[in-house]
Order: C-alpha cells, then sequence, then structure tokens
C-alpha cells in the first residue's frame, strides 16, 4: 500500500470530517487512549464532545475490516463505558453490495472516497505482541476448546508445550477477556472474540499461492480423485482444509465448487499437469502455502486426506465473517471430534 504524505493523510481526514459535519478543531486521538492491549487499531479516532467516531479507512471494504471496527466498538463499550457514544465510520473508494448491507444492519456510516485518494498505510493487520496463532500458542488455544475447561498445567502437559508459554498464552487471552479463569481453571468465554482475534492475525487468504480451475464438477470427486493421485507419493505432502474438512468433520453443508488444500509451490506445476481444466466452470482449488507443520495429525476420511481438526479450525477462522456459520459448526463439535 501507498504510503500517504502528510497533506494527502490531511486532505482524507478533512474529507471525512467535512462528511461526518465535524468541525476541523476536534480531537484527533490515537486507539491506545482507549484500549492500549488491542493488537490493531482503527485508522482513525475522533473525539467531539459525548461522540467518539472509530474510522476505518481503505481502498475496498471487506467483512474482516467490518468485523474489527465492530469489535472495537464491543470491547470499548465493555472495558470503558464512560458515557460516550462510539460511532462507526468505513471510508472507502469501493463498498462491495453485501458488505454495505452487513454494516447498514450493524450501524456503521459509510463514505464513498474519491478515486483521486490514497488510503491509509495501515490496512494489513500486524500482530503485536503474543501471538494466539503462532504454532505453540494455537495448540495450547485448541486444546482448551477441545476440553472446555482445565487448568493452564494441563494444557501444558496435553500439547507439550513450557507451562510459561501455555501460561502467557492464556494471560494474553484473559486479558483481552475471551478466557475466564475460576479456581485454577481456565475456560473460553467468549468463542465470537476469539474467532475474530485469529482472522486479524491470521488472514487465510494471505497463505494463497495459487487458484486453479481442475477438470472436476463436483468437489468431493475432485478431493477424492486428487486424493488417490497424490496419497502413495511421499514426496509430495498435501492435505485439504477449510470448508472441505469442515464439511466432512461436521457434516455441515459443503461447497461444490470449491475445494481447499495445502500443497508445495514446487509441485504446483505437477499438479496442473494432472488436473488442470481449460474450462471455465467446474471446480476451483484454492492451494496455500504451508507455514508450520499443517500435516500434524493429518487424517483419511471418506477417501479424503484433511489435516486435523485444529489445523481446519485455525483456517476456516482464518476466512473471516465469510465463513463464520461453517466455524461456529465446527466449533460446537470440536471436543468430539
Amino acid at each position: 500500500m501507498t504510503q500517504q504524505s502528510g497533506e494527502e493523510q490531511d486532505d482524507t481526514r478533512t474529507y471525512i470530517m467535512d462528511h461526518l459535519g465535524i468541525p476541523v478543531g476536534a480531537g484527533l486521538i490515537g486507539s491506545g487512549t482507549y484500549l492500549n492491549d488491542l493488537p490493531f487499531s482503527p485508522d482513525m479516532i475522533l473525539e467531539e464532545g459525548d461522540m467518539l467516531y472509530v474510522i476505518a479507512i481503505k481502498s475496498r471494504v471487506t467483512f474482516d475490516v467490518i468485523s474489527r471496527l465492530n469489535l472495537f466498538r464491543e470491547l470499548w463499550q465493555r472495558e470503558k463505558g464512560n458515557g460516550k457514544q462510539v460511532a462507526l465510520v468505513v471510508a472507502a473508494k469501493y463498498i462491495p453490495k453485501m458488505e454495505e448491507e452487513l454494516m447498514e444492519k450493524l450501524g456503521i456510516s459509510t463514505i464513498k472516497l474519491p478515486r483521486s485518494f490514497i488510503s491509509e498505510s495501515r490496512e494489513q493487520y500486524t500482530s503485536a505482541g503474543h501471538r494466539i496463532t503462532s504454532e505453540k500458542s494455537w495448540k495450547v488455544v485448541s486444546r482448551l476448546l477441545k476440553e472446555k475447561k482445565t487448568s493452564i498445567r494441563q494444557l501444558s502437559l496435553m500439547e507439550n508445550v513450557s507451562y510459561g508459554w501455555a501460561h502467557k498464552t492464556v494471560r494474553a487471552l484473559m486479558q483481552q477477556n475471551i478466557i475466564s479463569q475460576d479456581n485454577g481453571h481456565v475456560s473460553i468465554s467468549d468463542v465470537n472474540k476469539l474467532l475474530n482475534g485469529i482472522a486479524w492475525e491470521r488472514p487465510f487468504s494471505n497463505l494463497m499461492i495459487d487458484k486453479i480451475r481442475v477438470c472436476f464438477k463436483e468437489s468431493t470427486t475432485a478431493a477424492k480423485e486428487i486424493t488417490s493421485a497424490f496419497e502413495n507419493q511421499k514426496d509430495i505432502p498435501f492435505g485439504f482444509t477449510s470448508y472441505t474438512a469442515a464439511s466432512l468433520y461436521t457434516g455441515y453443508g459443503v461447497r461444490h465448487d470449491a475445494v481447499y488444500l495445502y500443497i508445495k509451490e514446487e509441485h504446483l506445476g505437477y499438479f496442473r499437469e494432472l488436473f488442470a481444466s481449460d474450462s471455465d466452470k467446474g471446480v476451483l482449488a484454492y492451494i496455500y502455502r504451508i507455514d508450520r507443520d499443517v500435516f500434524r495429525d493429518a487424517r483419511g476420511k471418506e477417501g479424503i486426506r484433511i489435516v486435523s481438526p485444529s489445523q481446519t479450525l485455525l483456517d476456516l477462522a482464518g476466512m473471516g465473517y465469510s465463513a463464520m456459520d461453517m466455524t461456529k459448526q465446527l466449533v460446537s463439535v470440536y471436543a468430539t471430534i
């Protein structure tokens, strides 16, 4: 994203303030004043009287942008609640219809930016502090989802991570009111907030390395045939994830138009040779970069090789709002799989 000059930032902010009817003298403040512990922040916060305007400035509105703003409002109201009213605003050059309808339901105002304006430089979320989606931290979090309620020591032992790391992970989530503690035992008290945090910290779309149309008309057939072709080739590790794996774990819905899998970039040419289609119809294979041991506890189910429930949940949650129904369904049965 192009870095804005001070003059360009002033133009954008002045335009937004004029549109909102806020005088130029209104206070421009940082999000840290309100929520220091958050690993993300809005692009601009304005304070005027009893109103707090929390603003995202983007080229294109996405569901993740909306989710971040909505969570900021919820956290602020819970932790501060000092009488100020929070007004959420998204200023963007392009606002897709579905996102526009969702923002209307959530009471988020929109401002259409002129094409000449340059968006804020902080469009890509970067985490600060302890990452809950790191490989070791996610072992702790996913184990707690499975166990429902247990001690930090047990989390450490069951997932073979140090007690210090397990404690740090739990404490980080306790500070965000995601985990609660009772008589030495901890449990996840706000699943929605946890899932939103995963989407910001590890957006699954950032790992996509290719999108290939394959020569199958239905996703289940595609997944089975790809598994059959690769399962005996030990030098080509692969595994289906996201919707493909979640539908097998939950029995809840299935996307007939797409499959999602991990495969090394060096094997993309071979994959294309075997399965690529010249047709503009059929199944799309979304292929993702391997950023950790994604094949740990992988398994076969109904003739399809899928990654573990833990990895599936991490990837699905990383798809944000668009996959939220399936993600919550997987969470609901997670302890049983």
